[in-house]
């Protein structure tokens, strides 16, 4: 065999060895970073989020958007009112499992910020909203900032027959609580069902 020829044949000895020790080392790191175990510095504890919703069951729900009639923050003062989108999301009637009150809640998708919320009185008034088929406006006192606050809302739906179904559900609603209210006046030292009905006595749902 001639020289050349035995330098050709060392070549690729030469080479193997080189990539053998390669992938020796790549797999000995490999092992060192597979077996590396790091704690946590700090362990969060699981907390269970409540709604205050677990003791209620929807009604209805449906995906709307809510307008609501007043000042902007420009106009705070000014006696200028006009309408300004709250939000869109899952309008909801709730009925509580124990003591059957109903009321309708609303919240921002995504953010899930309560956007409405307020007790289905028997004398809410829903009206149409001029030129269209689709939505309905009322006047309620809403909770949603934390205080009662009386407000006019207009709420959109998909369609006529969405906003038909809304108002359906709706007024049976308000039949349930005026037979509840009207229940709970005629019991006798029923001090809780006094305040409930009181309350709702002090809503003004009238423009």
């Amino acid at each position: 065999m001639s020289t050349e020829e035995e330098k050709a044949t060392e070549t690729p000895k030469a080479e193997e060895k080189e990539e053998t020790k390669k992938e020796e080392g790549e797999k000995a790191h490999e092992e060192e970073e597979s077996t590396a175990v790091f704690a946590p510095v700090v362990e969060l504890q699981e907390v269970e989020v409540k709604s205050g919703e677990e003791e209620e069951e929807a009604l209805f729900s449906v995906r709307a958007k809510l307008f609501i009639f007043g000042e902007t923050l420009l106009d705070v003062g000014t006696g200028k009112k006009s309408w300004r989108e709250r939000g869109t999301g899952e309008v909801r009637l709730l009925k509580h499992r124990e003591h059957q009150r109903i009321r309708l809640i609303m919240r921002q998708e995504k953010t899930m910020k309560v956007i409405a919320n307020h007790v289905v009185d028997p004398r809410i008034e829903l009206q149409k909203n001029a030129g269209s088929d689709r939505s309905w406006v009322w006047t309620a006192y809403d909770f949603a900032e934390g205080e009662l606050a009386e407000t006019v809302f207009a709420l959109r739906f998909t369609d006529s027959d969405v906003a038909g179904k809304f108002k359906t559900t709706f007024l049976d609603c308000q039949s349930q609580m005026k037979a509840l209210l009207a229940g709970e006046d005629a019991k006798e030292g029923g001090e809780e069902a006094d305040e409930a009905a009181a309350a709702l006595s002090e809503l003004k749902t009238s423009e």
